[in-house]
């Protein structure tokens, strides 16, 4: 995610049981023979956001049926979500944001397309959790499916640094952004970035618009006076960064040297603008590729859409987001989070410098290999505090350390960025070069697809370079409170 410079009351909802006896059948636990199962906790404990997601239970896939009309706001959606029980479940929760819930049903899954017949599931509302008991009790190990009926108009929030995500309206349609809690306004689910899943997105718009999502197009229909477009992301990915984008958009297939897909998505307003800049993403991607690893999806590409419909670039999961046209190193700064952020995804949002500190570094290294200022030259200009024009955002650099932010306000502010870029940059001076970059494209390789905090890098780094001693960049660096002694 970038801004430069920036360098959540439910109406309670419940089925037609009545309330008390609701509470009641939630408290116990079933009596067709289950197996005495506890309710899945309503949070995950997330140091800046302890309510989002939910235990008990490991999403693997949902598959969304979505339907939008830009002109009366509503969406109308169909959730399957499929996931895997890591305890014994009276009861668990899902993410959703308003909206209304119609219907809930849960079901046994076998293999994939059998299992057991789905049965009708208690469900109420409390703020953002949706708490479902299903019909029996679901053993620890069962894969079972739950599918959500819902709709209404969904919801913008306004994050605690004041930035807008959810559910962006649009002059033409709408732009679906989920760092870090947006994405429950569109869908239910496990909206923590340590539950990763694949997705299937099926968005029907009226005829005349587009529906561009994450992954690959797997089908386009039209049928009375109705579009749908089927999006297919076979990788696990965080739900922050799923997206929906529904406008009118030019949209090109081509691919890189090796084959990838790249498919961007452009609003006719920025076209021009973009043009240029866009061209480069094949060569983004070689570069990056030589410097980070093997790419780990099965397509690239871009979302451009008006400047005023979102105030920041996303690196929504193959296919970034931006607010009008970007220029190459904003590219190559979203296209870097596919290694750091999207293929290895924090375990916590404490762990924000993991993405933000890497897609940084990458600019720093794009402009280096391209004639611009080195890393080196970068960081010095960093330490002595004549990088941007304006003097308080220098100063704001040394406010808190990129492994600790102070609140979830600051999680997308310069420490995390600029200073967690240095980190690296500390790191790169400890190891040199060879060393270095084999910790990169290393780091990218062993967490590819899956989930990694703070503690997991350092330990890495550590055993990658067994000889040099780290002490001084994890204390003062890292974890370092104000602006650490001359370099």
């Amino acid at each position: 995610m970038v801004s430069r410079p920036r360098r959540i009351t439910d109406v309670p909802r419940s089925s037609a049981a009545a309330p008390f006896a609701l509470a009641i059948a939630l408290a116990l636990t079933a009596c067709s023979g289950g197996v005495q199962g506890k309710p899945g906790a309503s949070g995950v404990s997330d140091p800046y956001f302890p309510k989002l997601g939910n235990g008990g239970y490991d999403v693997t896939h949902y598959d969304l049926i979505l339907s939008y009309d830009p002109d009366t706001k509503r969406l109308n959606g169909t959730a399957e979500i499929r996931a895997k029980a890591t305890q014994d479940l009276s009861a668990f929760n899902l993410d959703l944001k308003g909206l209304n819930v119609d219907k809930v049903t849960v079901g046994s899954v076998g293999s994939v397309g059998s299992g057991g017949e789905d049965a009708d599931a208690r469900w109420n509302r409390a703020g953002h959790e949706l708490t479902v008991r299903p019909h029996d009790d679901l053993d620890k190990g069962d894969t079972f499916r739950t599918t959500v009926r819902y709709s209404g108009t969904p919801e913008t929030l306004t994050d605690p640094d004041g930035s807008e995500e959810g559910w962006l309206r649009t002059a033409d349609g709408a732009l679906a952004l989920g760092e870090p809690t947006g994405s429950m306004t569109w869908f239910p689910g496990n909206h923590h970035p340590s539950d990763k899943a694949s997705y299937d997105i099926k968005v029907t718009v009226p005829e005349g618009l587009q529906a561009v999502s994450n992954g690959e197009l797997k089908d386009e229909t039209t049928l009375n006076g109705r579009a749908t477009f089927t999006w297919h992301s076979a990788e696990p990915m965080a739900s922050y960064v799923a997206t929906v984008a529904i406008g009118t958009y030019d949209i090109t297939r081509t691919t890189t040297k090796n084959g990838l897909p790249v498919i961007v998505a452009v609003d006719p307003t920025q076209a021009e603008a973009s043009k240029e800049a866009l061209a480069g993403i094949p060569e983004i991607m070689e570069w990056e590729e030589y410097n980070f690893g093997p790419y780990p999806f099965s397509s690239t590409g871009a979302i451009v859409d008006r400047e005023d419909d979102a105030g920041y670039a996303l690196e929504t999961q193959t296919r970034p987001v931006f607010p009008g046209a970007p220029d190459t190193e904003l590219l190559v700064h979203e296209l870097a989070h596919q290694w750091y952020g999207d293929s290895v995804t924090p375990r916590t949002w404490r762990d924000m410098w993991l993405n933000e500190g890497f897609a940084t570094y990458a600019e720093w290294l794009w402009q280096e290999d391209h004639d611009g200022d080195t890393a080196e030259e970068t960081f010095d200009s960093l330490y002595r505090g004549d990088y941007y024009d304006d003097p308080e955002l220098d100063e704001a650099l040394w406010s808190f350390p990129p492994a600790k932010p102070s609140s979830a306000a600051h999680l997308s502010d310069s420490p995390v960025y600029e200073r967690g870029a240095m980190v690296l940059h500390k790191i790169r001076g400890a190891v040199g070069d060879d060393t270095f970059y084999d910790i990169l494209q290393g780091w990218a390789a062993a967490h590819r697809h899956g989930n990694a905090d703070t503690a997991d890098f350092t330990a890495y780094v550590e055993k990658s370079a067994p000889d040099a001693d780290f002490t001084e960049i994890w204390e003062d660096w890292l974890y370092g409170e104000g602006k650490p002694a001359k370099p």
